[in-house]
């Protein structure tokens, strides 16, 4: 007998997904493509599209991360199991991969296992795992708005090094199953424990699918109210009963064809199954359950009895072997391509409507600041106090928010001004040595709602080379944007015009290449005249101080009553210990400044801890104490290797120390 050729379509399909997995997560997209961010290892992930639509049917909102990408590639497993089969877990899935790249290391090294045995006791039993946890998973996450199953995917875990949003233990027993389980038995995880394995399989039972839900939702309409979750239980033990019971679905278009006249029964097919199917001994239609179209049977055949196909003559189409994998390719580039054209609401709140009251909605775009659910729950929460406001929804793919209103108590312009955070943005840090004062210049543009806009136009005029010092923002229709330049520097209209309307900031980055950021701010005019301030007053207009004051722990020991430690500490010698330094108003590094407060709260004597500028107008943490307490027991504190943080009454936990200190500061009086 000829020799097969290998089973192309199939390979080409799992090593280019596993070529373009490596190159996006490995960073190496970062730097040789103009304006991609970092990857999201679950950026494209289907079932994790699926429970985002879970989620929004349930709870009318999204996950956190999720985009609409991974909802169309959810809906196009979906699709493409309904119509055709499980293409994803035949071409495109890494863990299946893995998973056959594990089978043929196992046979090198001679073993050879081949229990459980399909359609044997311990096989039906073991099927009803992938079940559980598909129930689980779907129940987590919609009760968290949360991809639950980032906790315990093990290629979620192996993309992220183990440091994503994980539960170890988790994550090391699905990878230990992934290996262990791919050495002894073929595709042990996708036959076994995969959650999508159990979605897929029971979307190949789609006609009783809609049949159990008509009658959940006909129990709803008699009065029968059942919680989301007995449908979602209902739906898993029905897929299960189906796969064991009955183990074939006829429902799809395509199947793996057989010609019993042409076959010879040597078995090669059977052999060559990734999910162990007796191949060999059906007659026909291959429609197992378990069949992903994947094509190592028919491409193990030696005599072509096998094909894909809808006829029982597979002879002469075996152009149809490329069929599976280019429907793959398809649907997928069909969800890629839709992606920007669909994007379900992240939340879609309401509150307070009147019976009978007609809402006006305003549409406010490009706030970058609102990207997940819970950014989008503190929007909503400021929402809720403004008066005339009952509605918000939030759309984070594109950072757009359609606010509802009541027209009789406000209007779009007053929902804008509560909208807008003023905010401030130092382009360069000025010599107070050189420059004892700077020039104002005032612009006025639109289209800069987000407090994280002002930072984008401060980075596009800090490319220009320009002594521009800073940029701080009034809210005003246009927008009032203050910009602080030398008093030497000479800009006009034009060329504020020409850096304000860019529509694309370009910035390094670290390791090389260029993330693009798109802006579409607009220009609207430069006022006339100029002012003038002095450094000093610059400097702290530009500053953002942090303060944390304490109660408790009182020296005449009367607890009875909760009072602050400046007012039990009044009248007593008080002091500062000043520790300097200019990189402290750097965010990264203010980051640990509430840790430290907290470590040192719990300290007898320490009354307060701040950030502010010196005298010198360096930023400086400075550390507010009276007896016992001591400028050495304060340094001692601050450069322990661990902190005690107290998170709650009763979660104190020893952590790594946020901060690091290198040279003691100095005490003085507190004035």
């Amino acid at each position: 007998m000829a020799k097969k050729t290998r089973n192309w379509p199939r390979i080409i399909l799992q090593w280019g997904t596993m070529a373009a997995l490596v190159f996006f997560l490995s960073g190496l997209a970062v730097k040789l493509i103009p304006g991609q961010d970092s990857a999201d290892p679950e950026a494209l992930c289907p079932v994790g599209g699926l429970q985002a639509l879970t989620t929004f049917f349930v709870k009318g909102s999204l996950p956190c991360s999720m985009s609409s990408a991974q909802i169309l590639m959810g809906l196009a497993l979906a699709a493409a199991v309904i119509l055709f089969s499980k293409l994803f877990c035949g071409y495109l899935c890494p863990i299946g991969t893995i998973e056959d790249l594990l089978t043929r290391f196992g046979k090198a090294l001679g073993i050879r296992m081949e229990w459980p045995k399909a359609g044997s006791f311990a096989d039906k039993a073991l099927r009803i795992i992938k079940y559980v946890l598909l129930f689980y998973v779907f129940y987590m996450t919609v009760g968290a708005s949360e991809l639950f199953c980032k906790k315990l995917d093990p290629y979620y875990a192996a993309a992220t090094g183990f440091k994503g949003e994980i539960v170890l233990w988790m994550s090391v027993t699905t990878v230990s199953i992934v290996v262990l389980g791919g050495l002894f038995i073929k595709r042990f995880w996708c036959r076994y424990i995969c959650p999508m394995g159990a979605a897929s399989n029971t979307l190949k039972f789609w006609l009783p699918l809609i049949g159990i839900g008509m009658v959940w939702w006909l129990l709803g309409l008699c009065g029968v109210k059942l919680a989301w979750w007995w449908l979602l239980g209902a739906v898993c033990l029905l897929g299960y009963l189906l796969e064991i019971l009955l183990g074939e679905s006829h429902l799809q278009t395509l199947y793996v064809v057989k010609d019993d006249e042409a076959c010879t029964h040597c078995g090669l097919c059977s052999k060559a199954c990734p999910y162990a199917i007796d191949v060999v001994n059906r007659r026909r239609r291959i429609t197992s359950v378990d069949c992903t179209l994947c094509g190592e049977c028919v491409n193990a055949c030696n005599v072509d009895a096998l094909g894909i196909s809808r006829c029982s003559k597979p002879a002469g189409r075996k152009f149809l072997r490329w069929l599976p994998a280019i429907l793959a390719v398809l649907l997928v580039a069909a969800g890629l391509l839709f992606r920007s054209s669909i994007e379900l609401p992240t939340i879609d709140e309401k509150w307070g409507v009147p019976e009978g009251m007609e809402l006006q909605t305003v549409r406010i775009e490009n706030l970058r600041s609102v990207k997940c659910y819970g950014s989008s729950m503190a929007f909503k929460a400021r929402m809720e106090k403004v008066r005339g406001v009952h509605g918000v929804k939030t759309f984070v793919g594109s950072h757009t928010v359609v606010i509802s209103y009541d027209p009789s108590k406000t209007t779009a312009e007053k929902i804008q001004e509560e909208v807008f955070v003023p905010s401030h943005f130092r382009v360069w840090s000025p010599d107070p040595a050189k420059i004892q004062e700077l020039k104002i210049l005032t612009i006025r543009t639109e289209k800069m709602y987000d407090k994280l806009d002002l930072n984008y136009l401060g980075l596009q005029f800090r490319q220009t080379g320009k002594s521009i010092f800073g940029l701080e923002s009034e809210y005003n229709c246009p927008l009032i944007v203050r910009v602080y330049v030398s008093p030497d520097e000479q800009l006009d209209e034009a060329w504020f015009k020409e850096i304000v309307e860019k529509k694309v900031l370009q910035m390094p980055v670290h390791g090389g290449g260029v993330k693009e950021t798109p802006v579409d701010f607009e220009f609207v005019r430069m006022e006339k005249g100029e002012e003038r301030i002095s450094i000093e007053d610059y400097l702290h207009r530009m500053f953002d101080p942090f303060k944390a004051e304490f109660s408790g722990r009182y020296p005449d020991g009367d607890t009875s009553v909760v009072r602050k430690r400046v007012e039990v500490y009044e009248g007593k010698p008080q002091f500062i210990y000043e520790v300097a330094d200019q990189d402290y108003e750097k965010p990264i590094i203010k980051r640990g400044l509430p840790f430290l407060s907290n470590h040192l709260s719990k300290e007898e004597g320490v009354i307060g801890v701040y950030l502010t500028l010196n005298k010198s107008l360096v930023p400086s943490i400075q550390v507010r104490f009276a007896a016992p307490m001591t400028a050495e027991r304060i340094w001692e504190l601050m450069t322990m290797p661990r902190w005690t943080i107290t998170y709650k009454v009763d979660e104190v936990r020893e952590e790594d120390a946020r901060m690091k200190f290198d040279k003691p500061g100095i005490c003085y009086p507190y004035e």
